[in-house]
């Protein structure tokens, strides 16, 4: 069995996929599934649940449980470490393949794979329940913040037996899971799923909802038991060159969410549409090759993502040996399907004529690099301009936290200079995920509102 290979190629066909916004991964089937679950190795020590999930996903019983075609038993074992692992198996970067003991010979085990066959075959065969709360307690809880976090957070606290309302400042429930990722990695029908289920469960929802707007944070404070803080890191960092007025210069988040809300009928019609434009990306990670998938599928008429860093290795680099996350070139279902990446580049300038964008200028960044392949530093390459013509450019640049002049001042809370903020348990206020840690996956706010779920319980048994 330990000869079987791992399945590469888990995509539809790029010419119908790029067609539509539907999922790009195909349907592995049972016997794909069986095979592929029998390349665990049942491993003395599993670096896949111990070092690699966050949650501590019980990963290798899971496997075998696939492996025996016992779908029952493998939802059974991953549900009782994970809330909603249908989330994480569609966006998670898979740290625990990572860690996966045959990821030595770079092949490691399926995991993020049968762990979303798992959830599908559970809610296909109706093994999801509502939360069955085994003790309840009078105390309110009020969770702010609809996200990743804060849906982790309503589930944990109601299942201890808490009454939970969870606000949202959107339309809808989910956060970045909703208005930020892609539909081509993650439907909505998804999200609302699970937010169904919540809701059958008694958790309840108020939407449309902005906390220091349309209701006062000191009222919750009021109204509370204890106040759960879960609103990621809404500030996105800039480019501040010549140029940035112009507009058709966003920032990345607003493009994939005009794309996603006309999808879920929010509106009816794209607020950014880049139909036959030129469309330069600013930033190489996750959510700029979301911008890249979004604008092939939009039909632009070129499109270029711009990194700063330095192109990585095609093998992990020796800077970053197993089981650390490796520091090597990572190719997207999006960058299967085209556009130039740029990497080594720094922008210099927006051109511009009649108020709107028309070109950008970069120029070549020259890395210094530690002995092992680590990059260190860069400095510009004189004589090395190049102008680019952009009808859109998207900032895809990450986050940089917390605004420190929003609600959070109002309840004493501070923001420190990594726009993080935490608990202020004392008074029953706590914050959990990116929101308190800085920007990060989506699993780990998941995991960070599951340790400080925990927080919470002891403060509200102590009142």
């Amino acid at each position: 069995m330990k000869n079987i290979s791992r399945i590469q190629n888990i995509y539809r066909m790029e010419s119908s996929r790029i067609e539509d916004f539907l999922d790009v991964e195909r349907k592995l089937q049972s016997d794909e599934l069986q095979e592929q679950s029998s390349r665990c190795m049942d491993c003395g020590i599993p670096f896949c649940h111990g070092l690699g999930c966050p949650l501590g996903n019980v990963i290798p019983d899971m496997n075998e449980a696939v492996r025996q075609d016992d779908y029952k038993k493998a939802w059974n074992i991953l549900s009782s470490t994970s809330n909603m692992p249908e989330f994480t198996s569609r966006v998670c970067p898979a740290l625990c393949e990572n860690a996966c003991t045959k990821n030595i010979e770079n092949e490691p085990v399926m995991i993020r794979q049968l762990e979303k066959a798992v959830v599908e075959k559970a809610f296909e065969m109706g093994y999801v329940s509502p939360i069955t709360q085994k003790n309840k307690y009078d105390k309110k809880v009020a969770v702010i913040g609809a996200g990743p976090s804060g849906l982790y957070m309503a589930y944990e606290l109601f299942k201890l037996g808490y009454k939970v309302t969870v606000y949202e400042k959107r339309k809808y429930a989910g956060g970045l899971l909703r208005y930020g990722i892609p539909d081509f990695k993650l439907e909505k029908h998804i999200i609302q799923r699970r937010i169904d289920l919540l809701m059958e469960s008694g958790i309840k929802f108020q939407f449309n909802t902005e906390i220091g707007k349309d209701i006062s944070a000191e009222y919750l404070k009021k109204k509370y038991d204890a106040l759960v803080l879960a609103i990621g890191t809404p500030l996105p960092r800039d480019l501040n060159v010549e140029g940035r007025q112009l507009k058709n210069i966003h920032f990345a988040l607003e493009f994939l969410s005009s794309q996603n809300m006309l999808i879920g009928k929010e509106i009816d019609k794209l607020k950014i549409d880049v139909k036959g434009k030129d469309v330069v990306i600013i930033g190489g990670g996750d959510t700029g090759s979301d911008c890249l998938g979004t604008s092939i599928r939009q039909k632009a008429a070129n499109i270029t993502q711009i990194e700063i860093m330095p192109e990585p290795p095609k093998e992990r680099s020796a800077s970053t040996p197993w089981p650390d996350w490796p520091y090597e070139l990572k190719t997207s279902s999006s960058h299967k399907e085209g556009g130039t990446r740029l990497w080594a580049k720094v922008v210099k300038k927006f051109h511009g004529e009649n108020g709107k964008v028309t070109a950008i200028d970069i120029v070549d960044a020259a890395w210094k690099f530690s002995e092992n392949g680590k990059p260190l530093s860069f400095t510009e390459i004189e004589g090395s301009l190049q102008t680019i013509k952009a009808d859109y450019v998207f900032i895809a640049m990450g986050f940089l936290g917390v605004d420190a002049n929003s609600f959070v001042k109002d309840i004493n809370l501070e923001v420190d200079k990594r726009g993080r903020v935490e608990s202020l348990a004392s008074q029953g206020i706590f914050t959990c995920g990116d929101m308190r840690t800085g920007q990060s996956l989506v699993v780990r706010a998941m995991a960070d509102a599951k340790n400080i779920a925990k927080n919470v319980d002891e403060y509200l048994k102590g009142l």
